[in-house]
């Protein structure tokens, strides 16, 4: 459809942003139809004829009844209009607003490489993610605050601290956070469906720690409960090493899902013959390193498991726990053939984890992978104990 405009700053102003965005030679119309009198057509003309004097842009003329009608206006100089119309040029805008991005910061290599992936785009007169050069300052924020993660200084603080810290402002990084994990996700590992929020827990950045739900023959140090026999425990994730076992474990199963956390321990397992954790859906980093101190608590010979959505997501947080406890770990109730029997193809599909071929959880992450493969949730399945005999004390 042809820009047609009754306003003369607005049509001239369009083709220095078109120009800006990559045309060579844009042309703009005006909009006879839509004036509102014969004098607001005459102002507009006036004001095109100017331009056309200094040499901005050039007219084309309209045919038969219609040869003494401008029908067309064309860009002939976009420095002598901008000239005219008083405007600084984008791409000086945006180096002027990328130097202030970066100014004084020592950046990560792929932080630099992202500052200049967002000069260009506002070079062309566009913005990046909704963010014009003119936000440059927020997104100086933004840059701070992914550095400040890269240097490890989100570890042990809660989001608002580590936001005063950084940027001197409690409330900022709830504003910029999915600046913030778009900036890093070439260089950090996130969960492939996670929210801004959701990413950052899972690299130790969180508000506070949510509980570790855990039942089993547990006891804590110092608290003998034997005698109070709670359907499980909420302990928080720092307070791990106070985990005593009664008796052995036949079994040390992580679930994603606080549903089927609830129906496996009530009942798959009522008898407690294994230990079950919940994880919170993405571990945050605290819980990871509950977990593994909890997994060094058990004989090697004690299986571990995890179960989770046969999805991405799932593939993402089974290879998370598996590194965070540093040994082995089985999948429970995932697996490509129970994809087959009872999933679905997804209507969008998403990258599986990375996980390297010894990786219990590969064989599933590579069938993800493929086009046409099948997701589940792990609510559509009813707990059933892990395949392994039960240990006696």
């Amino acid at each position: 459809m042809p820009r047609r405009f009754t306003d003369a700053n607005e049509l001239l102003g369009d083709l220095l942003d078109r120009f800006e965005a990559g045309a060579v030679s844009p042309i703009a119309h005006p909009d006879y139809a839509a004036f509102p009198s014969v004098v607001d057509a005459d102002a507009f003309l006036k004001q095109i004829r100017e331009a056309e004097a200094v040499g901005a842009v050039s007219l084309g003329w309209g045919r038969g009844a219609k040869r003494d009608q401008v029908a067309h206006v064309r860009l002939a100089s976009a420095e002598a209009l901008y000239r005219y119309l008083s405007r600084t040029p984008a791409p000086q805008i945006a180096q002027e607003a990328a130097a202030r991005l970066v100014a004084g910061s020592a950046l990560h290599d792929s932080l630099k490489a992202g500052a200049s992936q967002i000069a260009e785009v506002w070079r062309r007169g566009k913005t990046w993610h909704g963010f014009a050069s003119s936000d440059v300052d927020t997104l100086r924020h933004a840059f701070d605050l992914a550095q400040a993660i890269l240097d490890n200084k989100h570890l042990d603080v809660d989001y608002k601290t580590f936001s005063r810290r950084t940027v001197k402002h409690s409330k900022t990084l709830e504003r910029v956070e999915g600046v913030v994990v778009r900036l890093l996700s070439g260089i950090m590992e996130f969960p492939p469906g996670a929210r801004p929020r959701e990413a950052l827990r899972a690299i130790g950045l969180e508000r506070f720690a949510p509980p570790l739900l855990i039942a089993g023959k547990i006891d804590l140090l110092g608290a003998d409960l034997s005698g109070a026999a709670p359907l499980y425990l909420g302990i928080a994730p720092n307070e791990a090493d106070r985990v005593r076992f009664r008796e052995p474990p036949a079994y040390v199963l992580t679930i994603e899902n606080f549903a089927s956390f609830n129906r496996h321990i009530a009942e798959a397992d009522p008898g407690r013959l294994g230990t079950t954790m919940y994880v919170g859906g993405y571990p945050s980093l605290a819980t990871q390193h509950a977990l593994r101190t909890i997994s060094g608590m058990v004989s090697k010979q004690t299986p571990i498991f995890h179960w989770s959505d046969i999805d991405p997501d799932g593939t993402w947080i089974f290879h998370t726990i598996e590194r965070a406890v540093g040994r082995a770990i089985l999948p429970h109730l995932m697996s490509v053939e129970i994809a087959e029997r009872s999933g679905q193809v997804p209507t969008k599909k998403s990258a599986a984890a990375r996980c390297p071929p010894d990786s219990g959880i590969a064989s599933l992450a590579a069938y993800l992978a493929e086009d046409g493969a099948k997701i589940l949730e792990q609510e559509e399945l009813d707990p059933v104990l892990p395949a392994v005999q039960p240990m006696t004390g």
